[in-house]
């Protein structure tokens, strides 16, 4: 893939070895996206500036300022394996300087307002003639095009116009914000589209313009809900932990004062469950001797199904039903999650070592390849660490030209 023709990858090669990308993108959504390419071995350059630096570098909500721009462990943990050289966009040589990066580059992305790289000169047109099959990727909250192209947003407002904020909570409370993960997920978007078109340049040579919008990468999640209106009328709304078919379905308190997650999707579980339960009489309350009735009295059900939780802790909840063949898992917070011993066995966490904030526990790959390994090797750059390299090396400056930008503020 990228700029390798070979038939496949090698035993334990990287899935996108050979494959560069110049990375324009700040805040969650576009870097998240760079990131997960990086894990399966493309080689990214995040092109950054002084004059205007992530926003994440400096500050998060709800933790505010950090010490320095190389002090922020959000930053790491949406760039592991990247590059960063600085650029000063306001002076045209510095434009020159990026169209060079992606001239030896297979992919750019960027995820500012539509018309910002255009007039920065950097937009798909301006990129396409240093780079001819250059895939080109534009993230934004609306796209690029139609009535909303102008609209700002960020992921609260993508997860609301996308639909999915308004299904997420309790029925008598407000939406959920759902916050990062609405970028998360608009940023995997953009990784599967990125793949999808080197597949396609890998097969007809042609590069291309992918004008993604954030909402509707959200929008697509709920198709169900969408023809649930369409066809039959229905506006559905929040419902918490429930389910349309399955009843039980729903997290549960513990007398830790934990909670554990209960789903029972057939008859044959549901009978599991009273057994393992130790069939209780208001098992047999022919209110839930069907699907149908105990969906339609769920309040009392788990009314009932809690008072048997209350007496266990998360755990035994849990040995118990799995043992019966019945889906259940403690709920987890953070904290718990990070001291998860099966999350800890698969590798789901790595430390890697950072030069300003010391030892970082990262999250590794979701997922893993049999031939072509996905990791996290690298903590995310330092503020311009790697100028030397992509001037010097992948350019070919002299080290006396690029000093003599580094003075004029034009590498800054």
């Amino acid at each position: 893939m990228g700029r390798s023709r070979e038939d496949g990858p090698k035993m334990n090669q990287s899935a996108l070895e050979g494959v560069r990308i110049a990375d324009f993108s700040w805040a969650w959504a576009g870097p998240y996206a760079t990131m997960l390419l990086a894990l399966m071995g493309a080689e990214v350059i995040k092109i950054e500036s002084r004059q205007r630096l992530d926003h994440v570098r400096l500050r998060a909500l709800g933790f505010g300022v950090f010490r320095g721009v190389d002090w922020s462990p959000f930053f790491n943990d949406l760039n592991l394996n990247k590059m960063s050289v600085t650029l000063n966009f306001s002076q045209p040589k510095a434009v020159e300087l990026a169209k060079r990066i992606v001239q030896i580059s297979d992919v750019a992305v960027q995820n500012m307002r539509p018309g910002v790289m255009d007039r920065l000169g950097l937009g798909y047109e301006d990129l396409k003639e240093v780079r001819p099959d250059i895939i080109y990727l534009a993230s934004s909250a609306c796209g690029a095009t139609g009535p909303e192209k102008e609209y700002r947003g960020y992921a609260p407002t993508f997860g609301a116009l996308g639909g999915a904020v308004h299904l997420t909570g309790y029925p008598d409370a407000a939406p959920q914000q759902m916050m990062g993960a609405i970028d998360l997920r608009s940023a995997a978007t953009s990784a599967f589209a990125i793949i999808a078109a080197l597949c396609y340049r890998q097969a007809t040579g042609e590069g291309q313009l992918i004008d993604l919008s954030s909402q509707e990468t959200i929008n697509v999640l709920i198709g169900d809900v969408i023809m649930d209106y369409t066809m039959n009328g229905r506006n559905q709304t929040r419902k918490a932990n429930r389910d349309e078919a399955m009843a039980p379905h729903n997290c549960y308190r513990c007398h830790d004062g934990k909670w554990v997650t209960i789903a029972i999707a057939t008859e044959e579980e549901w009978k599991a469950f009273c057994s393992a339960i130790g069939d209780p009489a208001w098992t047999q309350d022919e209110r839930f001797s069907d699907a149908y009735g105990r969906q339609r009295n769920q309040d009392e059900l788990d009314r009932q199904v809690e008072a048997w939780t209350m007496n266990h802790t998360p755990y035994q909840v849990t040995r118990i039903l799995q043992k019966a063949g019945v889906a259940a898992f403690p709920s987890f917070n953070s904290k718990d999650l990070s001291l998860d011993r099966h999350l800890k066995e698969r590798g789901a966490f790595r430390e890697l070592d950072h030069p300003v904030m010391g030892k970082r526990t990262v999250v590794a790959p979701h997922w893993r390849f049999s031939n072509t390994p996905a990791r996290p090797y690298r903590h995310a750059p330092l503020l311009g660490e790697h100028n030397e390299y992509v001037f010097g090396e992948l350019l070919g400056m002299r080290l006396g030209e690029i000093n003599e930008l580094k003075e004029k503020e034009i590498i800054y």
